[in-house]
C-alpha cells in the first residue's frame, strides 16, 4: 500500500472504535448530559494539543535517560517513567481547566469522569493513529491488522480509564466542604491515573507473555470504573427522588412530572412519545424540562452541603424556569 494509504486506512481504524466508545461514554450520562460544546473542547484537547505537548515533553525527558542507560535500555524505560506523568499531566490540564472555569458542570462523581473519558479517547485515538502508522513501516499488514485490534479494541479504553480517575479526583474534590480534601483527591486522582498507566505500558514493555497482566490489570480498572459509575448513576438517582419529591409539595411539579423526571426509565418514554405524537421541537422542550429537573435537585444537593447564596439564587431561577417550560409542555 502507498503511505497515503496506510493513513487513511489508520485513521479509519482509530476513529470507528473512538466514536463507539465515545458514544457508550456519553450514555451512560443518564440525568444530566454534559453540554456538548464543552465535550467536544475536551475531547480535542486530548486529540489535538494534548498529543503535541506531551511528544514535545516526552521528547525532553527521555534524553537524559538515553543518555544514562543508553538507547536500547534508554527506549525501553521511557514509555513507563516518564510518558504517565506526562500524558496524564497533560491531559488533566483540560480538566483542571473545566474546574477552574466551568465548575457548576461538575455536578456529581460522575461528570468527572465523563470528562475525564473524554479527553483520554482524543488522545487516544490521535496517539493511535501515529502507532498504526509506524507499526505498518516496520512489519506490514499483518503487524498492523494486531497492532489495531490491541491498541484500538483490546486497549482501546486505557487512556479513557486512566483521566477517568483523574476527572473523578477533581469532581469529589468539587463536591466535598472539606478544605483538606479539596487538596488531596485530585492528587489522589492523577496519582491512581499515572500509576495505571505505569503498570500498562511496564508490563506490555516486558514481552508478550506480559500483555496477558496487562489485559488484567486494565480490565479490572475499567471494571473499578464501570463500578463507581453505577454508584454515581445509582446516587444521581436518589439525588433526584429526594429533591424533586420536595417540589411536588411546593407546586414546582405535579406527581406525574415528577415520576417521569425522577427515573431514566420513565424520561426515555415520555421522550419517545412526546417525539412520535408532537415533534421533535416538543421533544426537545421535554429534554430541557427534564435536564433543568436535574440541575435543580443537584443544586439542592450542593446548597445542602455548602449552604452558599449562590446556589439559592440558583435554585429559585430553576424554580422559575421549570414552571415556564412546564407550561410549555401543556401548550
Amino acid at each position: 500500500m502507498t503511505e497515503t494509504a496506510v493513513l487513511l486506512l489508520s485513521i479509519f481504524a482509530a476513529i470507528v472504535p473512538t466514536v463507539l466508545y465515545v458514544g457508550l461514554i456519553y450514555w451512560v450520562d443518564r440525568y444530566e448530559k454534559e453540554p456538548w460544546w464543552l465535550l467536544v473542547a475536551a475531547f480535542l484537547w486530548g486529540a489535538v494539543p494534548g498529543i503535541l505537548i506531551a511528544f514535545f515533553f516526552n521528547t525532553l525527558l527521555s534524553a537524559p535517560l538515553l543518555l544514562i542507560l543508553g538507547d536500547e535500555l534508554g527506549m525501553a524505560a521511557a514509555p513507563s517513567l516518564i510518558g504517565p506523568p506526562v500524558e496524564e499531566s497533560v491531559k488533566g490540564l483540560a480538566l483542571v481547566a473545566i474546574f477552574l472555569f466551568w465548575r457548576n458542570e461538575i455536578d456529581s462523581p460522575l461528570d468527572g469522569i465523563i470528562y475525564g473519558a473524554m479527553v483520554g479517547m482524543g488522545f487516544a485515538m490521535v496517539e493511535n493513529v501515529f502507532y498504526f502508522v509506524e507499526t505498518y513501516s516496520q512489519g506490514g499488514l499483518e503487524a498492523w491488522g494486531a497492532n489495531v485490534v490491541l491498541r484500538a479494541v483490546v486497549f482501546g479504553l486505557n487512556h479513557a480509564l486512566f483521566s477517568s480517575f483523574a476527572g473523578l479526583g477533581i469532581a469529589l474534590a468539587r463536591l466535598s466542604p472539606n478544605q483538606g480534601v479539596k487538596l488531596i483527591l485530585p492528587m489522589l486522582g492523577w496519582a491512581t491515573a499515572v500509576f495505571l498507566h505505569f503498570l500498562h505500558n511496564f508490563t506490555v514493555t516486558l514481552g508478550d507473555f506480559f500483555i496477558l497482566v496487562a489485559l488484567l490489570f486494565d480490565w479490572g480498572g475499567i471494571f473499578l470504573v464501570l463500578v463507581i459509575i453505577l454508584w454515581a448513576v445509582l446516587q444521581e438517582r436518589r439525588w433526584l427522588r429526594q429533591y424533586l419529591a420536595e417540589e411536588v409539595a411546593l407546586g414546582t411539579l405535579t406527581a406525574n412530572q415528577f415520576l417521569s423526571a425522577s427515573s431514566g426509565r420513565k424520561r426515555t418514554a415520555y421522550l419517545m412519545k412526546t417525539m412520535l405524537e408532537r415533534g421533535y421541537r416538543a421533544n426537545r422542550q421535554a429534554a430541557n424540562f427534564f435536564l433543568q429537573c436535574s440541575h435543580l435537585a443537584y443544586t439542592k444537593h450542593h446548597w445542602k452541603l455548602f449552604q452558599d447564596d449562590k446556589s439559592a439564587q440558583e435554585i429559585f431561577k430553576l424554580r422559575q424556569e421549570i414552571n415556564t417550560l412546564a407550561t410549555q409542555l401543556r401548550q
